[in-house]
This record gives structure tokens, C-alpha cells and sequence, in this order.
């Protein structure tokens, strides 16, 4: 592993990194709820106000970038110098789909509801080769009560979502192997990640329903007190999952049997995107110390679909 070298700071929450052709990277700030530009020479511009709480992001296939929108999920909270997330504010009232135009910064509201229901809390999302997408729904955690919420598919169209996966703890990263076969999540609060073998566009394979009724098979369980957040695939087909208290990427192997583990200085690591030529760079947002890092990866980033 490289060194790690400091590309901004001052960020408000960064999540959701994407690494661009021109260098750049274009990340949500979720705090701030804008889609943000951090150029190659460290300038830091908005690109587009998104609202609510922007989250994930993903380039679709017309150029545009997909933001998962929490609806404004988190309230943020200042813990000595350290930007923390707690529970929502009494203004939530639920997320969406949107999809910006980087050229002009126009936000549209693709999807809000999915078979008459709101969603909650969209998350993070991935395309596939097909171009439509899967997104997790985190849903709302309080003191004394989880919803189980779920997988979505969606066309970036707009003309069809649907629910694939149901019954997931606080479902967060969401990747798709090297040859499209296996969808994996993330569950933040358990610190597990789960596998489904795709069968189609937007077909998952029920997989057996016990012990748990989402059919998952069990890819990587993190022991002592370890939370995930999102995740990307590598282009050996690693799933490198953000890790927060032990804060970090956690990267597991396709067949489970290695873990390997890269610390950073941040208890809330978020997310990580693969760029560079040789796709070997990857880019880690250090949420509440409100950062972007880069740094040599030991395997070469997955060119991702759009």
C-alpha cells in the first residue's frame, strides 16, 4: 500500500466518490447536501445542490450522475472537531433517486416510491451492463426500533423500479462481481456482507431463506465492534467494504478466505473508488474529518458500468 495523500478537506461529510476521466472526482457532500467536483489540482466546486441528504453516487449510461438521496436522513452532529451522523431530524420524510446534469447542475427526482411505498432512505447505488442499477435502502434506525428495508431495481430511464432483495438490517454498499453474477450489500449495524447470484437484469436468485428470509449467503462477518458502510469491487473481484470505528477498507477476497484490512485516520471511512490509468488508485472519503484521500492500491480497480 502507498502512501496516502490528502486531495481536500473541509468537506461536509463526503461520501459517494466517482472517479472521473479528467482527473477529477466528483463526490456528494451529505452534510451540505450538494454533488461536489474535487479537481485534480484540489479545487473544491459544487456542482449541483441535490437537497436532503445526497449519499451514493453512480454514472449512468447518458452521462448524467445517479445520486441515492437519503431525503436528509442524519442529523450531523459536531463531536469535537469530528462530524457525526445521528439520528433523523424530525424534517425527514423520506429519499429518492435523482439524476443530475454535471454540465448544468439540473437535479431531477427519478424515482420516490417504488409499488406505492416512499422510499426511505436510498443509500448507494451500482449499475450494471444492461443500464439499470440496484440501490440499497438504509431505512430508519431509532433507540428502540430497525426497519428492514432492502434491494432495489431500478432503469435509468425511469420507467420501471422494484424491490429484489427484502429484509435487510440497515442495507449500505451495493457492487456487482467482475462478470455481473453476484450482487453484494453491506449491512452497516451487523457488519456483515451478503451475496446473491444474479441471474438476469435485475434477477436475483432467491437463495435459501434461513436463518435469514433474504436468502443471502453469508460472504464476510467482521468480529468485535466493526460497522460497514459502502463498498466497490475490485478487478480481481475483492469487495473492498468502508469500515467505520475500525476505521478502514476492509477488502475480502470472492472466496471469503482472505480479509485484509488498510486503516485510516478517521473512525467514519465511507466509501472507495477505483481510478487512475491503470485503475489502480484508490479514492477513500474520511467522512467526519471531512477529507479525500487517494492512495496505490495492491490490486487494479473494476471499470465499472454505466
Amino acid at each position: 500500500m502507498g502512501e496516502t495523500r490528502e486531495l481536500a478537506s473541509g468537506l461536509l461529510f463526503p461520501e459517494g466518490p466517482v472517479a472521473m476521466p479528467d482527473g477529477s472526482v466528483v463526490l456528494t457532500e451529505i452534510a451540505r447536501g450538494t454533488l461536489t467536483r474535487v479537481g485534480a489540482d484540489g479545487s473544491v466546486d459544487v456542482v449541483a445542490d441535490c437537497g436532503g441528504g445526497p449519499n451514493g453516487a453512480a454514472m449512468g449510461p447518458d452521462g448524467r450522475m445517479y445520486v441515492a438521496n437519503n431525503g436528509g436522513r442524519f442529523a450531523f452532529h459536531d463531536l469535537g472537531g469530528m462530524l457525526v451522523p445521528g439520528h433523523a431530524p424530525p424534517t425527514w420524510t423520506g429519499g429518492s433517486i435523482q439524476r443530475v446534469d454535471l454540465d448544468t447542475g439540473e437535479v431531477e427526482t427519478l424515482y420516490e416510491s417504488c409499488d406505492g411505498e416512499h422510499l426511505r432512505a436510498p443509500n448507494d447505488l451500482v449499475f450494471d451492463a444492461h443500464g439499470g442499477f440496484y440501490f440499497t435502502d438504509h431505512g430508519l434506525r431509532t433507540d428502540d426500533r430497525v426497519e428492514l428495508t432492502g434491494v432495489y431495481y431500478a432503469k435509468a430511464d425511469g420507467s420501471e423500479i422494484r424491490e429484489v432483495v427484502a429484509g435487510l438490517d440497515s442495507p449500505n454498499g451495493v457492487g456487482l462481481s467482475p462478470a455481473g453474477d453476484k450482487l453484494y450489500v453491506a449491512e452497516t449495524h451487523t457488519g456483515r456482507v451478503w451475496s446473491w447470484d444474479v441471474t438476469g437484469p435485475g434477477e436475483i436468485a432467491p437463495g435459501i431463506p434461513l436463518p435469514y428470509a433474504h436468502g443471502g449467503a453469508l460472504l464476510h462477518g467482521a468480529p468485535g465492534l466493526q460497522l460497514f458502510d459502502s463498498l466497490a469491487v475490485d478487478g480481481e473481484g475483492w469487495v473492498c467494504v468502508a469500515t467505520i470505528q475500525n476505521g478502514g477498507i476492509t477488502a475480502i477476497s470472492p472466496d471469503s478466505t482472505h480479509v485484509e484490512h488498510t486503516a485510516f485516520e478517521d473512525l467514519i471511512v465511507t466509501n472507495i473508488c477505483f481510478g487512475g490509468e491503470d485503475l489502480r488508485t484508490a479514492y477513500v472519503t474520511l467522512s467526519s474529518t471531512g477529507r479525500l484521500v487517494a492512495t496505490d492500491w495492491p490490486r487494479p480497480g473494476l471499470r465499472l458500468a454505466h
